[in-house]
C-alpha cells in the first residue's frame, strides 16, 4: 500500500503538538505510528487515514477540523490568498 499525498496542504497539526508541550516522539507513541510519519503529517507531505487524524486530534485535544479543515485565508491548493472583508 502507497504513501498518499496531501500535496504539500497546510495543517495546525505542530503548532497544537507544541503548545500542548509534546515532542514528535511523544504524539507518536500516543497515537502508535512513527516519529517519521508525525513528521510528514506536519509538513503536509502525509494525508493520515481518518482513523490517524481522528487520533492525533483526541491527544492534542482539538477537532480533525481544527487541525485539518481548511485554513481561512489559503486556496485548495494550500496558498495564501488575499481575502477581502467587509465590501
Amino acid at each position: 500500500m502507497g504513501r498518499t499525498s496531501a500535496k504539500g496542504r497546510r495543517n495546525a497539526v505542530r503548532a497544537a503538538r507544541t503548545a500542548s508541550g509534546l515532542t514528535q516522539a511523544d504524539l507518536a507513541g500516543a497515537v502508535g505510528v512513527t516519529r517519521q510519519t508525525v513528521v510528514a503529517v506536519e509538513a503536509g507531505d502525509y494525508a493520515p487515514s481518518v482513523y490517524l487524524a481522528l487520533a492525533i486530534a483526541a491527544r492534542l485535544g482539538r477537532t480533525v477540523e481544527q487541525l485539518f479543515g481548511e485554513q481561512p485565508g489559503a486556496d485548495r491548493s494550500g496558498r495564501e490568498t488575499d481575502v477581502e472583508v467587509g465590501r
